[in-house]
């Protein structure tokens, strides 16, 4: 009888989501569509990248598994749950590694991706802030551009889902004075821009 906002909001701090987003890329070869798998923590916003490869087969999602489980430092580390849609990428090997590690994989129903809606509001965020600014050569530019923007998302960017606070904000970095010097940080040739005053 527990409604899926309900379970949300009693289980955040032990609750992981992922999906995948795709990115035209121009290589030797022409347009390739890469494939980026991520998986955000709802409590925190903490995003890791977990692989870019334009063939997510079952080979490479299982070694995402274990990279994700590994004890002490795995991604997965201190979660119940992994939330996913029912993409076939998320195979049942990929699963049956995630759930021996202690971790409970949940696909949500078919077309519902309100059921998802931090891993879809994350992509969205992805794409329109940073990733479809760019025209992008190779795996290794996509690359680069994604993880500046994951350091932006985790030190730079206000989050209004957790009351408009950055998540690990830099610590020569005043969030909130009034007093001091302004200085403003630059990522990807200023495509994203960070204000803050200076600790002095």
């Amino acid at each position: 009888g527990t409604t899926w906002k309900e379970f949300i909001r009693t289980h955040m701090d032990v609750l992981v989501a992922t999906d995948f987003f795709t990115a035209e890329v121009w290589t030797p070869k022409g347009l390739v569509t890469y494939y980026v798998l991520f998986f955000i923590k709802l409590a925190t916003r903490e995003v890791h990248l977990a692989g870019i490869t334009p063939s997510p087969d079952e080979t490479w999602m299982k070694q995402v598994a274990r990279n994700l489980t590994m004890p002490d430092w795995g991604f997965l580390s201190g979660c119940r749950y992994l939330i996913h849609d029912r993409d076939s990428k998320f195979c049942e090997a990929f699963r049956q590694i995630v759930r021996s590690a202690g971790v409970k994989p949940l696909a949500l129903p078919a077309h519902s991706p309100n059921l998802n809606a931090f891993a879809e509001r994350f992509v969205r965020t992805a794409k329109e802030e940073c990733v479809e600014r760019f025209i992008l050569f190779g795996e290794r530019s996509l690359r680069h551009v994604f993880e500046n923007f994951i350091d932006h998302y985790h030190e730079e960017r206000n989050h209004q889902g957790r009351e408009n606070k950055i998540p690990s904000p830099t610590p020569e970095d005043r969030i909130g004075c009034a007093e001091g010097p302004i200085s403003c940080r630059e990522r990807l040739g200023g495509s994203l821009k960070f204000y803050s005053r200076r600790v002095a």
